[in-house]
């Protein structure tokens, strides 16, 4: 048993408060990523601030259009939500796509956001690993890589990102509400995670005393359609080998808008700047989509035996594309 000190948070300043000064602290809220990592010996906080009872799981409809989604939202509330599935059913299925329902009807909405990657050798203490000691190396390398990064990785790591979630919410430019020690801040989600770098063991742009308290969701243009599609290994309980969330706005045959977000090929959720560009403007066909994918992955830098990404993940953005535009037909 390693030891820690346990703190029941009644406010966010408490919160932040009882996290401030120390790096070996963890905020608990439905713990299905953290207390796993505890039992395993790779996290060991000092401090476990307990947030599961303060109010931050309201889901609301904000004055222009948008959503505010609570920190400590349940994933399968917020999957269910009538203003989510109408709204950005991108979102719905990603959420409904992650882990099982036994987990989804625990994990939360900051939570999500923050669990750490899946890599085998991150969590197995037993071996190197730059993200969970920082200089000792990285083990996938010349490991067992099927799962690890194509785009954005570094010599000193390749792990990739495990949310659903966070790839949906990449591609709606949803926006993270953060409280720290100086006041609360607005971070746009797709700067909330870090790519590895030479600092791996960062995963985001907070601090230790920084606590998410909601994500805000900007509303989507009429005509505006949303789509997840996950490629793993099995229906249920598996990390995507490729995940794609499109958001496609078709006018006339013309793409007016596109924003889309990979998952399972980076360190983050992975916004296909490139391909978006490409696209707009251009003819919502097949051709054009494919032409997007194969810019959008020029540069990716297969490791070991992952090279099959590269090809399925193009293949899957067409697909999620294809599908989009067909709508409403």
């Amino acid at each position: 048993m390693i030891p820690f000190d346990y703190r029941r948070a009644h406010d966010v300043a408490d919160a932040v408060g009882a996290a401030r000064g120390t790096a070996a602290v963890a905020f608990l809220a439905g713990g299905t990523n953290l207390v796993d990592r505890m039992k395993l010996g790779v996290a060991r906080p000092e401090v476990l601030v307990d947030i599961s009872r303060l109010p931050l799981d309201a889901v609301e409809e904000l004055p222009d259009g948008g959503l505010r989604v609570g920190a400590t939202a349940r994933n399968s509330d917020l999957a269910a939500h009538p203003a989510v599935r109408r709204d950005y059913p991108v979102l719905s299925r990603a959420l409904l796509s992650g882990a099982s329902g036994q987990l989804r009807n625990l994990a939360t909405t900051g939570g999500n956001l923050l669990q750490r990657t899946r890599c085998s050798y991150f969590q197995d203490v037993s071996t190197p690993c730059n993200k969970r000691e920082p200089g000792t190396g990285c083990s996938a390398l010349g490991g067992f890589t099927r799962q690890h990064a194509v785009l954005g990785a570094s010599e000193h790591c390749v792990a990739t990102h495990p949310s659903d979630m966070a790839v949906a919410m990449a591609a709606l430019d949803a926006v993270v509400r953060v409280h720290g020690p100086d006041g609360p801040r607005a971070v746009p989600l797709v700067d909330l995670h870090r790519l590895p770098g030479d600092e791996p063991h960062r995963d985001t742009v907070l601090s230790s005393a920084d606590l998410i308290t909601a994500v805000d969701l900007p509303p989507l243009p009429p005509g505006t359609r949303s789509a997840y599609v996950k490629v793993r290994d099995r229906a249920s309980f598996a990390f995507a080998l490729v995940s794609v969330a499109a958001v496609l706005r078709v006018e006339r045959g013309v793409v007016a808008d596109a924003r889309i977000a990979l998952g399972g090929v980076a360190h983050k959720p992975w916004r296909a700047r490139r391909a978006e560009e490409l696209l707009r403007g251009g003819p919502a066909d097949e051709d054009a989509f494919r032409r997007a994918a194969e810019a959008e992955l020029a540069d990716a830098a297969p490791v070991g035996d992952n090279a099959f990404k590269v090809p399925l993940a193009r293949n899957t953005v067409v697909s999620a594309l294809r599908g989009l535009s067909l709508e409403g037909r």
